[in-house]
């Protein structure tokens, strides 16, 4: 009997990954210009981007992103620093709406986001340090506090840096982004005051942020525009359960108080339940305004509250960032969202 003989199943040595010599040669042009083009660097014609374009395509040819790194100084990274504790972060739906809009805004790009977030009594300079090691391209800032230093430590290093929310000094030249807090708290003044209200009372933010120092001044030049006293006013942290302390605090000074500010929704949302709590109905007998605009979870009040669009700021921070980038040295303006007033059911007028 003859020996059955099997075909050999010796694999294929697998083909080399194109170079970049192969591109250029592809191409027709010389390995500087290819290296140019699929770096996104200047000084390659229409027609040359145009070739190396279709040789990327019929080769298949992928970059070497290390290589890529030590020509252009790019880690095609961004930091989002959030300097907040993880629970605060985790639980609060504005840094939800803020990680939305960066992420769309780097939606079609190669760019990775990197989440920085502080640890309670953790030391900031240990993120400015990191943000400075050259781990990324750039970082968004938001829930700047004053005493964190970041603005004198990131304008001073160069890194393309934008904040969310006016830094305490503009005069260093940091791009950012904002909603117009003053008028924003203005607005709730007015609105109680047409509303019938008259002893009003407000919940700040913490008062080492621009947000809450504006829109405590906002509130109070409101007040004064209206032709009413200014009121008890009590510090809360942005969080429910410091709008509800701050709340109690607002209605021992003074028990007849018919309306409340809250710097944040999730302030007004604890305010609300003081004001149960201490056996008056919302709005009836006090009327609660927000700021923020997020949306009630099933079978709360409607809130009044001041609209601030914070997925389409964050967004707008995310290409200012990438602009700048781009392009260190443009000088840019701020940008500064308007304020409105979204009236519902927390804060309707008194009957008669």
């Amino acid at each position: 009997m003859s020996e059955q003989i099997r075909p050999s199943l010796r694999a294929e040595p697998a083909r080399p990954s194109p170079t970049l010599e192969d591109l250029a040669r592809a191409a027709g042009v010389s390995r500087s210009t290819a290296s140019r083009a699929i770096n996104g660097g200047s000084r390659v014609s229409p027609e040359a981007q145009a070739a190396v374009d279709d040789a990327v395509i019929a080769l298949g040819y992928t970059p070497n992103r290390a290589a890529r790194s030590l020509v252009t100084r790019r880690t095609s990274s961004i930091a989002l620093v959030i300097n907040e504790p993880d629970a605060r972060v985790m639980m609060d739906p504005f840094f939800a709406a803020v990680i939305t809009g960066v992420t769309e805004a780097l939606r079609e790009t190669d760019m990775q986001l990197v989440l920085l977030m502080s640890r309670a009594g953790g030391d900031p300079s240990r993120t400015v340090r990191y943000l400075r090691g050259g781990h990324v391209d750039g970082a968004i800032v938001v829930s700047h506090h004053k005493a964190d230093g970041w603005t004198e430590e990131l304008a001073a290093s160069g890194l393309p840096t934008v904040f969310i929310g006016r830094p305490w000094d503009t005069a260093l030249g940091i791009h950012y982004v904002d909603v117009d807090s003053f008028q924003g708290a203005r607005l709730a003044a007015l609105h109680l005051a047409a509303a019938g209200r008259t002893r009003l009372g407000t919940v700040t933010g913490p008062l080492d942020m621009t947000a809450a120092a504006d829109r405590l001044a906002g509130w109070q030049a409101g007040l004064r525009e209206a032709g009413l006293p200014q009121g008890p006013v009590a510090h809360g942290d942005f969080t429910a359960a410091g709008g509800t302390a701050a709340a109690d605090l607002l209605l021992a000074q003074d028990g007849r108080l018919d309306g409340i500010f809250a710097a944040s929704d999730l302030m007004a949302r604890g305010a609300i339940l003081a004001v149960q709590s201490s056996g008056r109905a919302v709005p009836g007998d006090v009327a609660v305004v927000g700021f923020d605009d997020h949306l009630p979870a099933p079978g709360e009040l409607p809130l009044t509250t001041i609209n601030q669009p914070m997925v389409e700021i964050a967004a707008e921070a995310g290409r200012l960032l990438l602009a700048d980038i781009e392009d260190p040295g443009a000088g840019r303006d701020p940008v500064i969202y308007p304020a409105r007033l979204v009236v519902r059911a927390s804060s309707t007028p008194q009957a008669d």
